[in-house]
């Protein structure tokens, strides 16, 4: 109680902590984004005012689940590795982890996924979640953490330098002498989509060369979407000398597509990929690609995840990976050179 026998409010807890109200609620709540010392100036004045008798306040006492959540659209290589450095991440952290994965791939329900795994997993039955290439903003009550995220996403987030990777990818195909580079595109709604394209147009116009919409296709990362894409590239007359594919599973499919075409790779055709996912090196020929070290991606979201869960996170709330380029044997001069 304060003076006069009033209940203890909110505002009290605020003004005696020397903080806002909507910080206060995001304690009580234990919603991520503040740091351990307000979190425990705020707890002080809870004890110290007798607010703990309130149901928001008891939400402190609840012990946590100490088990964090990872939500993805479906599992294929690139989810498998972000795992393996989640899961190294959380070692001897006491954590568990629950892995929620869409089992609708690319069907009718897929639109959406993200809030309804969150909203099953959230505050429950999890801490808080690392959500893998969402389609869409991301809202929860609980901490988040988004790997490759939407567009100007304000959620924290863990992503690599996709800008660089794919300018580097275009300015090694320009160095071998290529000119006509075809690019197989991602889901445009995801930042990674966008930046590598950019990349693409980025790196063509510091050569001097002029951007040939025709030779841009749109797809969406799932792989079966460059089947027809790269269909259409390579049927042309004017076919492209190389194919630059957002991610390494379009890419594979654009080599599969070559091959039915009776196309050699790298003699008649270039292709090349980004993510540097397992059967990259595995292809025939092996494939040239970004690597985006997706094993980090996975170890620095869950590193971020679990301090934004128990208030210690102190880093930015987004984080940057470099990117290296992987030379294999899917690349090499177009059989005739085309450099202006």
């Amino acid at each position: 109680m304060v003076d006069g026998g009033a209940p203890v409010t909110m505002s009290d807890v605020a003004r005696l902590a020397g903080v806002s109200t909507a910080t206060v609620s995001r304690v009580v709540n234990r919603r991520y984004g503040v740091s351990a010392r307000t979190i425990a100036q705020v707890r002080s004045a809870i004890d110290r005012l007798g607010y703990e008798s309130s149901l928001g306040a008891a939400s402190l006492r609840r012990s946590r689940t100490n088990v964090l959540g990872l939500v993805t659209h479906s599992f294929h290589s690139y989810t498998a590795e972000v795992l393996k450095g989640v899961m190294e991440a959380l070692s001897q952290s006491g954590l568990d982890l629950i892995v929620y994965a869409n089992s609708d791939l690319y069907g009718t329900y897929a639109e959406g996924w993200e809030q309804r795994h969150l909203a099953r997993l959230s505050g429950t039955l999890t801490d808080g979640c690392i959500v893998v290439t969402p389609w869409g903003e991301v809202r929860s009550n609980t901490p988040v953490v988004v790997i490759d995220p939407v567009r100007d996403s304000t959620v924290p987030s863990v992503t690599a330098d996709n800008l660089a990777g794919a300018t580097t990818m275009v300015e090694h195909l320009l160095g071998l002498g290529h000119r006509r580079i075809g690019f197989i595109a991602g889901r445009s709604s995801l930042a990674a989509a966008w930046s590598r394209e950019e990349g693409y147009r980025k790196a063509l116009a510091a050569a001097g060369v002029p951007v040939d919409p025709t030779l841009i296709g749109r797809g969406d990362f799932n792989p079966d979407s460059a089947v027809p894409l790269a269909r259409a590239l390579l049927d042309r007359a004017d076919r492209p000398t190389a194919i630059f594919a957002a991610s390494d599973g379009m890419a594979l499919k654009a080599l599969e597509v070559a091959k039915e075409l009776g196309l050699s790779v790298p003699g008649d055709l270039s292709v090349v990929g980004f993510d540097n996912i397992p059967e990259a090196v595995l292809a025939e020929p092996g494939l040239t690609t970004v690597d985006q070290s997706m094993y980090r991606l996975g170890y620095e979201a869950a590193r971020m995840l679990k301090g934004l869960v128990t208030g210690e996170w102190e880093g930015p709330g987004r984080i940057v990976l470099p990117t290296r380029l992987m030379v294999r044997g899917s690349t090499a001069p177009p059989r005739t050179n085309t450099s202006l």
